[in-house]
């Protein structure tokens, strides 16, 4: 490939309130808008319908316990022994090298699963969804993690969340969404009654 074609990759750092995970930003979409992909092992990176050949790359390092992919921007969590300012610099430069050889993030089969998904919804999940998407995964993203949508029982108003990327495993992620997702539902959707994480 003409190097001369290659994209300008540009790529910085974002904390988060998990001390352990960092958001690396690039300057372009990973994963189309609505779409995230979590791996909480290096097994998971090679599941069909998310298969993704750059996170079985990230845990080749030794210090990497979790990637997560979303929008234009990976979060990777840690092991507690290692200092991230000893490792930064040398994931920037392989994410840097990755983009700039333009290696695929997802395996074609992943990006097949993932391009027809129809959703038949209810009227009340369809209102969830859109607080979801509107006002609350903004925030959730500019941490490094992200939410989704599991479920909805209607009986008892519970809806349960995936709270993925730096929100796996960090401390303060019960009270954010307690105090911060399940009240914002409960007032927009009057059918919600309790917010439940999936899976945490």
């Amino acid at each position: 490939m003409n190097p001369t074609l290659n994209r300008p990759v540009s790529i910085f750092t974002e904390g988060s309130p998990n001390p352990n995970s960092m958001k690396f930003v690039v300057n372009f979409e990973l994963v189309p808008s609505g779409l995230s992909f979590d791996y909480a092992t290096p097994a998971d990176a090679l599941l069909d319908g998310k298969a993704s050949p750059l996170a079985v790359n990230l845990f080749g390092f030794d210090f990497v316990r979790r990637v997560f992919i979303s929008g234009n921007f990976i979060t990777i969590t840690k092991d507690d022994e290692t200092d991230w300012d000893d490792v930064m610099f040398e994931v920037k430069l392989f994410l840097k090298e990755y983009f700039g050889e333009q290696k695929p993030v997802f395996a074609q089969r992943t990006m097949d699963a993932n391009t027809t998904k129809l959703d038949m919804d209810s009227e009340t999940v369809q209102k969830i969804k859109a607080v979801l998407d509107q006002y609350i995964r903004p925030a959730v993203e500019s941490d490094g993690g992200a939410i989704n949508f599991y479920s909805f029982d209607e009986p008892s108003g519970t809806v349960k969340v995936l709270l993925q990327g730096s929100c796996s495993g960090c401390p303060s992620s019960t009270l954010t969404l307690k105090a911060g997702i399940e009240n914002l539902l409960t007032r927009l959707v009057p059918e919600v009654k309790t917010v439940e994480a999936e899976g945490v």
